[in-house]
């Protein structure tokens, strides 16, 4: 059987991504028709974000997830892509940039989706496979891997505060000034660093005390911080501005959206870890899918 680490390797050559070093996108495409019924009614279904917005801001979320669609590729390895499965990747990609008018993505051109969690050496059968998601560098510039069963995971368990595509997409949007630091100088106006800096150094030594309910994987670095407290964010607004209200506070202004404030159309759901697991394996989600979560073996960016 051919193993997904050579699979990947035989697709770069393919494409030509080896030799490059930034992504050069093509002239930028723009919708040009109206958003396709049937993809709104998956956003309806699966994007608890999107049942958030208003209509006007509706329309603006999916001319974004159409344009996505439009100029990033997103491609199965070894694995069917469902449109569903594009439009959960194209609306992680919105989430976190929502608040920016002209936002657009220029440092990704594909992202390849795994049928399961993959090791350093990009296989997705055998051991020590407990990577959900990464940002590539150097020869993979330009690429993003996620893994399909964690992809849905993110969008059908509401509660758990964690995204691993969103996690992603952040990590992308904090490379876009050079390199991956926690500090998105794009996003982040100059008088909020310093007060951000100290609020990250505060809050990892209370993870490493055991006194945060934020993921222990945000203790790793700075930049994973950044990541994993937009994933809170994002998915339990409420909570992490009762919880951690200074971080909510400049999240708020850092993304430039009040999340807090918006009345979702319908309750947030919960996997319970004894439960079925959502991909239909059989077994229970804490066996399953749900078996990185409660390991607590979470890997995300290599840098």
């Amino acid at each position: 059987m051919v193993i997904a680490g050579f699979v990947l390797i035989i697709s770069l050559l393919a494409f030509g991504w080896v030799s490059y070093h930034k992504v050069a996108h093509p002239k930028w495409k723009v919708p040009l028709g109206p958003f396709p019924p049937d993809w709104r009614k998956i956003l309806e279904e699966h994007v608890h974000f999107y049942n958030s917005l208003d209509e006007s801001e509706k329309q603006r979320f999916e001319y974004k997830v159409q344009e996505f669609l439009l100029n990033c590729r997103i491609t199965g390895i070894q694995t069917e892509v469902e449109q569903s499965d594009k439009l959960l990747v194209a609306s992680s990609a919105i989430i976190p940039i929502f608040g920016f008018d002209s936002w657009r993505y220029h440092n990704i051109r594909e992202v390849l989706i795994y049928p399961a969690t993959f090791n350093k050496n990009y296989d997705f059968e055998g051991s020590e496979r407990n990577i959900l998601g990464m940002v590539g560098n150097q020869s993979m510039e330009g690429i993003m891997i996620l893994s399909k069963e964690a992809l849905r995971l993110g969008f059908s368990n509401e509660s758990d505060k964690q995204n691993t595509a969103i996690h992603e997409f952040v990590h992308l949007i904090d490379k876009s000034d050079g390199e991956i630091d926690g500090l998105p100088k794009l996003l982040m106006d100059r008088q909020y660093a310093i007060p951000w800096i100290n609020l990250v150094n505060k809050e990892i030594e209370r993870i490493y005390e055991g006194k945060s309910d934020i993921n222990p994987y945000g203790a790793t670095n700075k930049a994973e911080f950044f990541s994993v407290i937009s994933e809170y964010f994002f998915e339990r607004p409420k909570l992490l501005e009762e919880k951690h209200p200074e971080l909510y506070s400049l999240l708020e202004k850092i993304f430039h959206q009040d999340l807090a404030e918006r009345k979702p159309a319908r309750k947030a759901s919960g996997i319970g870890r004894n439960e079925p697991c959502v991909c239909n394996s059989g077994e229970k989600f804490k066996h399953c899918c749900g078996s990185v979560h409660y390991s607590k073996k979470q890997s995300f960016s290599k840098k």
